[in-house]
């Protein structure tokens, strides 16, 4: 059974035709998924970003919860190759996320994990309300991200290649 406090994963990935020099500004550009995703609706840097530690507002929109704004904070940060943030408190996190870039033969791979949890998000009120199927929401919300982090990678794969 998964449950919310084992931190569940999602990670999604793609070969882009370019070269990671031409893919990082776009990976490294934390307002551009918000052009791929329903839900992701753009960040503003608190701190000059990005670089390891600095921190930046995330707005997000969702269909049954509304909107709200994060805090992030950059927990992993390679120049051209790891761009990670980390949402909320870092010693009891509500997400983790990451992109990993890495050159693949003549062009790139790119990678974009996240994980949930343990500490308390929107989920957890869901959970709260409806114990019962703690498995059934987990799941619903890792197909959600799945589905964004997807159309996430796919955008950045046609800006770099077109």
């Amino acid at each position: 059974m998964v449950k919310y406090a084992d931190a569940p994963q999602a990670s999604v990935e793609v070969r882009i035709a370019a070269e990671p020099a031409a893919v990082w500004p776009l990976v490294s550009d934390i307002s551009l998924p918000a052009q791929f995703s329903p839900e992701f609706q753009g960040a503003d840097w608190v701190d000059d970003g990005p670089a390891l530690g600095a921190t930046f507002h995330g707005h997000n929109k969702h269909q049954f919860v509304g909107e709200w704004t994060t805090t992030s904070t950059v927990t992993a940060y390679e120049d051209g190759a790891v761009f990670e943030w980390t949402v909320g408190d870092l010693e009891n996190k509500t997400a983790r996320w990451r992109f990993d870039l890495a050159p693949d033969g003549d062009g790139s791979t790119l990678r974009f994990s996240a994980e949930m949890g343990p500490g308390p998000s929107g989920l957890t009120m869901a959970i709260r309300q409806m114990p019962d199927r703690e498995e059934e929401i987990v799941a619903n919300r890792l197909g959600e991200w799945t589905g964004n982090m997807q159309a996430t990678l796919d955008g950045i794969k046609g800006l770099a290649e077109g």
